[in-house]
């Protein structure tokens, strides 16, 4: 690791925006949290390798897929929630629960890393404003609106559109998540629904884990004139790391009979990705969303959490100072928590349940 990267990790570590260690373990090991703190064959995260990576914030995907849908929706986004609850209960001495900017500091300062949660995709409400207002209360801090099937008041990206983008029970899912300081993400939402949930939201936006339209025209990407209103709304882009979403040629593959491997992006590709969003919306607008274990392929280097600081390298030998990188790994997502911290608190009742 060279020096600027170590500084920029001194200054403040990766806080990754997705993660989908829950299901993965869901559907590999029976939820089970033991062994964790050791290496892993199977998954692409473990302890040794978040340590490895600088990984000192994970926002862990509590996900269930779009078929999964009412109660059993609801339940499983539940399971979800208690595995993170189980994962950190047991690994005390690794992970703290965290829900506010000061929190994760604080887990930093312990030499822990702080473990939020991200609930993604709008149909594990099962259209219930209600379950929404409790997962507030579990500490769940941002709510992907969409995941792969338009939900009954939003459209996703890999959807026929149904709602022409938020229907207005979307409008009023936007502001009751920015009064109860949830975070609106818009990863897995259609072109669309990015532009009217921003034209909805009095709060930041994020996007937890998603690339570039400009670079891949993946339909999980961004496209440059939703990433260039992030300024005005003080919103992060969280660049991912899946193969599709950095390169072309991976995209194209998905398209074929798939006969051939995958073609592996490189980590330069990555790099050009976090330099695309820094240059139309600026350094204060992108940040880290790996999506590791929710995917099959990565560049070749990070394949798994632990390969963060190779990224940060090649930035690094592209001018990046170390403020720059501190700013990506971790202070920019931060930022954006401080904003809304106030209002989750308040709604929350203020503690874990």
């Amino acid at each position: 690791m060279n020096q600027v990267v170590a500084e920029a990790l001194a200054l403040c570590g990766v806080i990754d925006g997705h993660n989908d260690l829950p299901w993965a373990s869901r559907e590999e090991r029976g939820y089970g949290t033991d062994g964790l703190d050791s290496s892993v064959a199977g998954l692409q995260t473990d302890v040794p390798r978040l340590r490895a990576g600088g990984v000192q914030g994970q926002f862990w995907s509590v996900y269930v897929p779009s078929d999964l849908e009412g109660a059993a929706a609801v339940q499983a986004t539940l399971e979800q929630i208690d595995f993170v609850y189980r994962l950190v209960g047991e690994h005390p001495q690794h992970f703290a629960l965290a829900r506010t900017a000061a929190e994760v500091e604080q887990a930093q300062g312990e030499g822990r890393i702080a473990s939020l949660l991200g609930a993604e995709g709008g149909h594990s409400l099962n259209d219930s404003p209600g379950v929404l207002r409790m997962f507030a209360r579990l500490g769940v801090r941002y709510l992907t609106l969409t995941h792969f099937a338009n939900t009954t008041w939003a459209d996703s990206a890999t959807d026929t559109p149904v709602h022409g983008g938020l229907s207005e029970r979307g409008v009023q899912y936007v502001r009751e998540m920015n009064r109860l300081g949830m975070l609106v993400d818009l990863s897995h939402v259609s072109h669309a629904t990015m532009h009217q949930a921003l034209d909805v939201s009095t709060a930041p936006v994020i996007f937890s884990h998603s690339s570039c339209t400009a670079l891949s025209s993946s339909v999980r990407n961004v496209p440059d004139d939703v990433i260039a209103r992030l300024p005005e709304n003080g919103g992060v882009q969280m660049v991912s790391f899946v193969s599709s979403f950095l390169s072309q040629e991976a995209a194209d593959w998905w398209y074929t009979d798939r006969s051939s491997p995958e073609p592996l992006p490189t980590i330069e590709q990555a790099a050009d990705h976090v330099e695309h969003v820094r240059s139309v919306a600026g350094l204060a607008h992108v940040g880290l969303g790996g999506d590791y274990d929710g995917a099959p392929t990565f560049p070749a280097g990070m394949e798994d959490v632990s390969g963060y600081p190779k990224l940060l390298e090649e930035l690094a030998r592209r001018g990046w100072t170390a403020s720059d990188l501190a700013d990506l790994c971790g202070r920019n997502v931060l930022r954006v928590l401080r904003q809304t911290d106030e209002a989750f608190l308040s709604a929350s009742g203020g503690r874990f349940l």
